[in-house]
């Protein structure tokens, strides 16, 4: 089941709100006696996270399906850089990161228990269900918290995001699971920053595939931060041509000293394109975007919001970014269960 993105809670009678967590979105199964971890699109997730599997075990039912969150906490709250780098292909490395940056599973829902499909039940049934089958079991599996009072979930959504969460989901009560359905509500963490135009790349239609974004940071070093692709067919024609006489074609160094430049390919890349053309740090726009990973670049890809030819360049910093204050990720675990 799926979240809509709404810019407002919903008020009223027969919702339950719950915190947002920013990790995977796994199933985690158990069946004829072993455990199954699935991600949203269906890839197996098991051999990456063996820390979970015996604790999931503990489980009161043989049999069980539950949603949730697979999630690694750092020192400053969620870390999903370190999330990332636990899906890796060597099993060595696994066994390692499984020491090193061991992984939480926050679950929120339950899809079966025991004998019984639990799909066509009310969210308030499966929730109840939810405690009873998780009572008893320890960490790193936990339960999500959740309030009735759309207040407390309002201060939840300011004071949880200094532990890395990213919004707060709501939920009818009185709804059943729908599978692929946008039934639930999540609002998100949505902030604008000015950003240099650093370089672009092309897309397969032979227009702009996306525009690449920088800020200054300390000693004037310029750093790559994102990227905003939100244009129509037209716009990303015209901007390929209005960028074409600001390419660089020689390196990146003359042009901007000390800067981060984009990476290349990645494991989630999947052999896509990831070429990439400089141009003259001169343009500014503004984007929006939900939050900056590790302080360095944007968790997603930013929306393109306007140009702002009245800003320098060299005005777009890194202390334009809001920086939440901290919140102790077990603080809000310790809520689990709760339905005030």
């Amino acid at each position: 089941m799926l979240a809509l993105l709404q810019p407002a809670l919903p008020d009223g009678e027969g919702w339950q709100y719950e915190p947002k967590w920013d990790g995977f979105r796994v199933l985690a199964q158990r069946r004829d006696g072993r455990v199954e971890l699935v991600s949203r699109g269906g890839r197996p997730m098991t051999r990456y996270y063996p820390e979970l599997l015996e604790p999931l075990h503990s489980v009161s039912d043989s049999y069980f399906v539950l949603d949730g969150e697979v999630v690694v906490a750092g020192p400053d709250g969620l870390d999903f850089d370190a999330l990332l780098q636990r899906v890796h292909p060597a099993e060595s490395r696994v066994q390692m990161l499984s020491r090193e940056t061991p992984a939480w599973f926050i679950a929120f829902d339950v899809l079966a228990a025991g004998d019984e499909d639990l799909t066509s039940a009310p969210l308030l049934d499966r929730y109840q269900r939810l405690q009873r089958l998780l009572k008893g079991v320890t960490s790193p599996v936990f339960m999500t918290p959740a309030t009735r009072d759309r207040d407390l979930a309002l201060e939840w959504f300011d004071r949880f995001e200094g532990a890395g969460l990213d919004g707060v989901i709501a939920k009818r009560l009185d709804q059943p699971y729908l599978p692929a359905k946008r039934g639930w509500v999540k609002v998100k963490h949505e902030r604008t920053a000015d950003c240099v135009v650093i370089g672009y790349r092309v897309g397969k239609d032979g227009g702009l595939g996306s525009l690449l974004l920088g800020l200054y940071g300390e000693g004037g070093r310029l750093h790559y931060v994102g990227h905003t692709s939100s244009f129509s067919t037209a716009e990303r024609r015209r901007l390929l041509d209005q960028l074409a006489p600001m390419r660089e074609d020689q390196d990146w160094e003359p042009a901007v000293p000390e800067a981060r430049m984009p990476g290349g390919p990645s494991r989630w890349s999947r052999g896509r394109e990831t070429e990439w053309v400089s141009i003259r740090p001169e343009l500014v726009c503004e984007v929006s975007y939900d939050k900056l990973q590790s302080g360095e670049r944007f968790r997603h890809a930013a929306t393109f919001r306007r140009w702002r030819p009245d800003k320098p360049p060299a005005q777009c910093k890194f202390d334009q970014i809001f920086t939440a204050v901290r919140f102790e990720l077990g603080d809000i675990l310790a809520g689990a269960g709760a339905t005030g």
